[in-house]
């Protein structure tokens, strides 16, 4: 899918922009897409239900360095599979101490459990399994309210779906947004969560800076008015360089960057959830001026407000077609 999106994106900004070919690749070099492999233990013809068999492109033995393994969901109880390919769990183990990412998805996560890799450390897996697992791994931390954890380099994605927004968010780390956005509108049909919503890291528990944690909620609640960064110091006492110092060092973003994303989050979903039109949902979310509106709309999520709604709209009808694909969540 990654070779896929990344050459349709090339082939669109060429037929569209025949002259913005180095800006093009500024985005996403074609000598950097990634190459798609699989991986087994041999190379022996591997036979499928569907009547034809797999053959790995490559085998554990060549010791290569990958850039992210997937390790796919196993069909009904995983643990005779996983404890009896212990080649497996090894070579888990020493590519984990490289620092390659790796994602499992479902049962697949009981591989990264049975290598020890999610020892103390954050875990998900398809809710079908969560006591087997949690019984059979108690030294995992199982977070059965998220979709996906993540433990530094190590991930796990509870179902299909929740993947496939990993694998989004993969894409935006290794070929920036737009790209990511692109591959998002183009390649799902439904509208998709996002990653920092759905994923459980340990960064994620609240910082322990009172005063900003204070400041945090009281720009949520009062992001529709004008916000001088003077008057968020003033309510906490602060000179403005201290507050701005301590509020990055607790949030890794300004107070004003923290605000936009307020802003901007908000005025997502109501262009998800409403009927109001753009100009009524830039007013409430603290915009009198629309173009400006949708200059920080677009470099937020790299679409119009507009193109953004058209998009949701035609999934969301997409979606309740009758005839619509019912996603597989194991």
């Amino acid at each position: 899918m990654w070779k896929a999106a990344a050459s349709s994106y090339f082939a669109e900004q060429r037929n569209n922009h025949k002259n913005q070919d180095k800006y093009a690749l500024t985005l996403c070099k074609p000598e950097s897409i990634l190459s798609i492999s699989t991986i087994g233990i041999n190379k022996n013809p591997i036979p499928t239900h569907s009547g034809f068999s797999l053959i790995a492109d490559d085998v554990l033995e060549d010791d290569a360095d990958y850039d992210i393994i997937y390790l796919p969901a196993i069909w009904r109880n995983p643990r005779p599979i996983v404890r009896r390919n212990t080649a497996i769990t090894r070579w888990l183990t020493i590519q984990a101490a490289k620092g390659t990412r790796i994602a499992a998805v479902g049962t697949g996560c009981c591989f990264l459990a049975e290598a020890r890799l999610l020892d103390d450390q954050p875990a998900t897996t398809h809710w079908h399994y969560f006591e087997q697992f949690a019984h059979d791994y108690p030294e995992v931390n199982l977070k059965t309210k998220y979709f996906i954890t993540q433990s530094e380099n190590i991930f796990c994605a509870a179902s299909v779906k929740a993947l496939s927004d990993l694998t989004i968010h993969f894409i935006e780390t290794t070929y920036g947004k737009k790209v990511a956005n692109h591959t998002q509108r183009t390649f799902f049909h439904e509208i998709r969560s996002h990653f920092e919503r759905l994923c459980y890291r340990e960064e994620n528990k609240p910082h322990p800076d009172e005063d900003i944690i204070q400041i945090q909620t009281w720009i949520k609640e009062n992001c529709t008015t004008d916000l001088p960064m003077q008057k968020l110091a003033d309510m906490v006492g602060m000179s403005l360089r201290n507050f701005n110092r301590r509020f990055k060092n607790a949030t890794d973003i300004s107070p004003l960057q923290y605000l936009l994303k307020v802003r901007i989050e908000s005025a997502i979903n109501m262009l998800q959830t409403t009927n109001l039109s753009i100009q009524e949902i830039a007013a409430l979310v603290g915009y009198q001026d629309i173009a400006h509106f949708n200059r920080q709309f677009k470099r937020i999520s790299s679409v119009s407000p507009g193109d953004y709604r058209k998009t949701v709209r035609a999934k969301m009808f997409r979606a309740e077609h009758p005839t619509a694909e019912a996603e597989s969540e194991f």
